[in-house]
């Protein structure tokens, strides 16, 4: 009995260090990715007139909002975040139906080809999103979209990650559940929306995070369709402060307006850490 407790202490102390260890790991890595976000904010608010090259990079000789009053003269910004907030959620929205569409063929329908197709979309995430970038500006040219908040958005309306998401999660909803709906006179849509729908909540917020942050931060497809300040990002808009000056880019506005642009996913992520980690767990995506 002895030699069991021993062993069992000696298991927690083991387990105790390994927490500890992990735990101390996890501070530091989380330091080294927090440090260019630090740099970006006090480098931001550092005086106009004093070269980061200068005297402490990180503090400066006072703490000043002008580089955000000059960034925000440059360019448009209330209209770039009403684009990007209208590419944001439209593409969401319209990648929800499809998602959920696809997911539920791909778990719970038999036809022909469905492997096959299922193959595909396993390819399609293989491939660079620049792969596709002629064949589509080519494909938004002759529907007449060049330019415009559809050819933002229209790309993106299917996503092959969210319906290989979806598709596993409807496969862990018991069958015998749709069975009841249908014995209860429940038709496709009803099943979807009162069966699997409510039980896949967590893939599907883990999913809005992958495709808002991801789209938030898109640059190259809306800087190549459009041309008017009005349709275009915040994060094309950002490109402007590279030529704010003769000279070149005065860095205090450039990381000003990177702080702009990043802001609101930090704070969404800072209101909802918690519900976002859930949701990740939940869903069990990796």
């Amino acid at each position: 009995m002895t030699e069991f407790q021993d062993s069992r202490r000696d298991e927690r102390k083991s387990a105790g260090r390994y927490e500890t260890g992990a735990t101390l790991l996890t501070g530091v890595v989380s330091i080294i990715w927090l440090l260019p976000l630090v740099f970006a904010v006090l480098v931001s608010v550092r005086p106009m007139n004093e070269a980061v090259s200068n005297g402490n990079i990180f503090i400066g000789s006072r703490v000043t909002l002008e580089n955000y009053q000059a960034a925000f003269s440059v360019a448009p910004w209330l209209w770039h975040g009403i684009t990007s907030v209208i590419f944001v959620v439209g593409t969401l929205a319209v990648q929800v139906v499809t998602v959920t569409m696809a997911g539920y063929a791909f778990a719970r329908m038999k036809f022909f080809g469905r492997q096959l197709l299922l193959y595909i979309l396993l390819l399609q995430i293989m491939i660079p999103t620049a792969v596709l970038l002629v064949q589509n500006f080519a494909t938004i040219r002759e529907l007449g979209l060049f330019d415009t908040r559809w050819a933002l958005m229209l790309p993106y309306w299917a996503s092959a990650f969210g319906v290989l998401l979806i598709r596993q999660t409807f496969r862990e909803i018991p069958r015998e559940l749709e069975e009841a709906a249908r014995i209860d006179g429940a038709n496709l849509l009803q099943i979807l929306f009162r069966v699997y729908i409510p039980l896949s909540i967590p893939a599907y917020i883990a999913f809005a995070l992958v495709s808002i942050s991801s789209h938030w931060n898109e640059f190259l497809w809306p800087f190549i369709v459009t041309r008017t300040e009005e349709v275009r990002p915040l994060t094309v808009g950002l490109n402007k402060l590279y030529s704010t000056t003769e000279v070149g880019a005065l860095y205090g506005q450039l990381l000003a307006g990177t702080v702009i642009v990043i802001a609101p996913l930090v704070i969404l992520f800072m209101l909802f850490q918690r519900r976002f980690i859930q949701s990740f767990a939940s869903s069990g995506l990796k």
